[in-house]
């Protein structure tokens, strides 16, 4: 499992080299790619990248001098891939929970109504 600042630098590994390719990567340009309350500086990016590449999901050629020449992996892709739809499952639970507490308000709403109606009829 991968923290959020990892993952994002995969995925901008990831739409910067397609195919699998081996590509030049520059630290300035990592960084300046990362939201604001994500940027670090090129050590943290240097963490990051053997952080990714002792997981199997880049492979780094070479790197000198916060220039890194490196391709990202099928288990890099497919880890981008599986962590698009667990988004939308929480999606999916949230609305879930919401319609299962709405349909038991309306059960209890009318079970109250209804002994109110069986009460007063005796």
């Amino acid at each position: 499992m991968l923290d959020s600042k990892s993952m994002l630098v995969l995925k901008i590994l990831a739409s910067s080299s397609v195919g699998g390719s081996y590509k030049i990567f520059e630290s300035a340009d990592i960084i300046s790619a990362l939201p604001k309350h994500y940027r670090t500086d090129s050590e943290g990016i240097r963490h990051i990248l053997t952080h990714l590449e002792r997981q199997d999901m880049i492979s780094i050629k070479y790197d000198d001098d916060d220039t890194y020449c490196l391709a990202v992996l099928p288990y890099g892709q497919e880890t981008l891939e599986n962590e698009r739809p667990n988004k939308k499952e929480k999606q999916k639970t949230a609305l879930i929970i919401f319609l299962s507490f709405l349909c038991a308000f309306l059960g209890a709403i009318l079970g109250v109504i209804i002994t109110y109606f069986l009460i007063k009829g005796i």
